[in-house]
């Protein structure tokens, strides 16, 4: 709130700022409110301004109405009657005020909380949520409704939900939108231009309804876990709000602060609490989990809990009552959980992650990738016989992947003098580049120089280093360009003993915006050429 002495200050106020409301009187000194009035209007159409004087007159107010003023009210006059009305105005102004805003789209691996953040905001804005599942939706009727001449036709989801939440302000979310199918029925996929545009769902049309209906102040929020699966006229009516994977000092955190307690009462195992050591929970992350995110890190723990709750209803020697309800007699659970003890409940291991190799023969390359549950490092291994010039390639390749290895020997037999290479070493003899774990397919461009450099440590009888990965993809000229999943691809070198990283140079603002204390456990070297990771990658010569 502004005050100001005179019409002249007042302007000079309204010059700089932007106000709601002015409260003025008619009569002052330097500039009288009817001037005021009219240039205040000039400068901020959008103000409204009440007039407040003690000599009211009909032709005063009429000008004043007249000239823009928002209300007139006449001295003397009681703050209660002046709150009265500014509260009028302002709230009229609220409404009048279009709830325009970005139209939010949740995209990450599965299990990073995009459903729970979006159940937040709406807590947060105090408004009503409904949650939409996408996935599967092949019939655009599902949305924009049925036709009435259609037998059991009814309203489309998005004003069943409206229609069920009794607000026209919800917190819609629709969940999977990358998920959507498309068949002879349509595309439902092309029905989101409409919903999500706020350009055009201020009059979307339900088919069964047939009356325009206003969803501007709907607040939508969308979620996907691949973006590519979306249009690109979609996307560009989208605020897309990535969510990066947990690291695992994160995980743990959530387990022990969130996760533990809730699967404990849930599993009635509260008297006593039972404590999960931190490295029980990094046991359960490592030997029993592979994702992003931590949803299969609580099922898991839900069933370290279920286990310990059928220790507890076994009788045995030492047979007690538990719990405060109840007759039944069982054995003490444990309360101290330990990583030998999750092993022993859980099984043995289910998941093994690639480390770093402390040796590697010539042709193997420590490289970096990423996949729908974080980062993983892989192999990539490179062998030569006698042949005819053939290019093999296994490991359940995509079509990428393949023209990355062309693209890579192409840039060898290029420059093969310069490696100390016989510029016919490819005329006589068969390469073979294979990716281990054949059954899960790879495709990607991010494995262009891993490649290169396994081609090289084998031609060259130069081995890698230990501890040393590498990510990236490289043009013909050996011009080394920037890819994606950067922190997720630090995150697995850190996993696996890799203490240095080689990235593109157009990496770079990824590599910076890593927390301090993950740049800290690793060296990171950043290209433009891929002759500047030759040294790095590869062992001096012999």
């Amino acid at each position: 709130m502004q005050t100001a002495a005179n019409g002249l200050e007042a302007l000079e106020l309204v010059r700089g700022w932007s106000f709601d409301l002015i409260v003025s009187d008619l009569k002052m000194d330097k500039m009288d409110g009817m001037t005021l009035l009219s240039e205040a209007g000039r400068l901020s159409p959008s103000t409204q301004i009440i007039i407040v004087t003690g000599y009211a007159t009909v032709n005063s107010a009429v000008e004043a109405m007249r000239t823009g003023a928002a209300h007139y009210l006449t001295k003397p006059i009681s703050l209660d009657s002046l709150r009265s009305t500014v509260r009028e105005l302002l709230g009229q102004r609220k409404k009048l005020a279009p709830a325009r805003g970005p139209v939010l789209c949740f995209t990450g691996p599965p299990g990073t909380g995009k459903t729970s953040i979006g159940m937040a905001i709406a807590e947060a804005l105090g408004r009503k949520f409904h949650r939409m599942s996408m996935a599967g939706l092949r019939d655009e009727a599902e949305l924009r409704g049925h036709r009435r001449t259609y037998v059991g036709a009814m309203p489309g989801k998005i004003i069943q939900a409206i229609r069920r939440l009794g607000v026209n302000n919800p917190v819609l979310m629709l969940d999977e939108i990358d998920k959507v199918g498309q068949d002879f029925r349509g595309d439902p996929g092309a029905v989101f231009l409409e919903i999500l545009d706020p350009e055009q769902n201020r009059s979307f049309i339900d088919l069964f309804v047939d009356v325009p209906f206003d969803l501007s102040q709907v607040m939508f929020i969308a979620t996907a876990n691949d973006l590519s699966r979306l249009d690109a006229p979609l996307q560009d009516r989208l605020e897309v709000v990535h969510f990066p994977g947990y690291t695992e000092p994160e995980k743990v955190q959530i387990a022990l602060k969130h996760m533990v307690p809730r699967q404990c009462a849930e599993h009635g195992l509260t008297h006593p609490y039972p404590t999960f050591a931190p490295e029980a929970v990094r046991t359960i992350i490592r030997d029993y989990t592979r994702e992003a995110g931590v949803r299969n890190l609580d099922r898991e723990i839900g069933g370290v809990c279920r286990k310990m709750a059928r220790l507890a209803m076994k009788p045995g020697p030492d047979s007690q009552t538990i719990g405060q309800t109840g007759n039944q007699t069982g054995g003490q659970y444990p309360t101290q959980i330990d990583a030998a003890l999750v092993t022993s409940l859980l099984g043995p291991r289910r998941h093994t992650h690639e480390s770093a190799r402390p040796v590697l023969r010539p042709g193997v390359v420590n490289g970096l990738v990423w996949s729908d549950s974080g980062g993983e490092i892989v192999l990539v291994e490179a062998a030569r016989m006698r042949g005819t010039g053939q290019l093999l390639l296994t490991g359940n390749l995509g079509a990428v992947l393949k023209e990355s290895a062309q693209t890579a020997l192409s840039y060898i037999r290029g420059n093969a003098e310069k490696y100390g290479l016989d510029p016919d070493f490819f005329a006589q003899q068969d390469l073979h580049i294979h990716i281990p774990a054949g059954a899960i397919p790879k495709d990607g461009p991010s494995a262009g120089v891993t490649i290169l450099m396994a081609l090289l440590s084998l031609l060259t009888g130069r081995a890698a280093k230990p501890g040393v990965a590498l990510t990236g993809e490289m043009s013909l000229g050996g011009v080394l360009l920037p890819v994606a999943g950067i922190r997720e691809k630090i995150l697995a070198a850190l996993r696996g003993g890799v203490h240095t990283v080689a990235l593109p140079a157009g990496n770079r603002p990824e590599a910076e915006a890593l927390e301090a204390d993950i740049r800290a456990q690793l060296t990171i070297v950043l290209a433009t050429d891929a002759d500047e990771l030759v040294d790095v990658v590869l062992e001096a010569k012999a």
